[in-house]
């Protein structure tokens, strides 16, 4: 079990980097591209000798440029992608400090059950979703409809959206994680407890100074 927690935890790091670093190198290129083919039509016009050479190379740029009307359409989807990953995440490293904080409120002896019923509320908001959304794709899917400046790589919507009801499942198994913690007495709240700590402490400190 802890091997396959570990290979899970791995992937999820893993998945989150390679979509940011995809996002940074598309983003960037379309930048380069777009920005690169006047600097050859630049030195075209004041270096004669060397104008065909420089224009047929502004021209290649420019093509390149103007074909990647798809870089858009990618780096949303894959900034979705990384939306929808980061949410299990965020629950596995603690970082809903909002939801700890609410529970942090409440005296020691009834954080264990405000806790409880914070976390049924999510995994059942994380059930409704995933099976809302998981009909979402299945209509997607029938329909076959292409995605938006993608559709030239035989890439359709639902191909896109379909981390939606994974992400939500894959969420829903962090939050059972975390309820079992805290029905064992392993864990306090939603983890984060540094953050919450620090978020707490400052507005007693703020509260002490009125």
């Amino acid at each position: 079990m802890h091997a396959v927690l570990g290979v899970w935890n791995k992937l999820e790091e893993v998945l989150v980097a390679f979509l940011l670093a995809g996002m940074t190198l598309v983003t960037f290129s379309y930048v380069v591209f777009n920005n690169l083919y006047g600097v050859f039509y630049a030195l075209g016009d004041v270096l004669p000798f060397g104008s065909d050479a420089l224009f047929a190379i502004g021209d290649g740029i420019l093509f390149v440029a103007q074909e990647m009307t798809w870089s858009v359409a990618l780096t949303k989807a894959m900034f979705g992608w990384l939306i929808f990953v980061g949410l299990a995440w965020g629950v596995r490293i603690g970082a809903h400090i909002g939801v700890d904080l609410l529970v942090r409120m409440f005296q020691p002896a009834l954080q264990k059950a405000v806790a409880i019923v914070a976390l049924l509320i999510c995994l059942g908001y994380c059930a409704l979703m995933a099976y809302s959304s998981e009909q979402w794709v299945a209509l997607l899917f029938t329909l076959g409809t292409g995605a938006e400046d993608l559709d030239r790589f035989g890439v359709q919507q639902w191909h896109i959206v379909m981390i939606v009801p994974i992400g939500f499942t894959l969420m829903f198994l962090r939050f059972a994680q975390v309820l079992v913690r805290v029905i064992q007495d392993k864990q306090i709240g939603f983890g984060g407890h540094g953050e919450v700590e620090d978020a707490i402490k400052l507005a007693e400190e703020t509260e002490a100074k009125r």
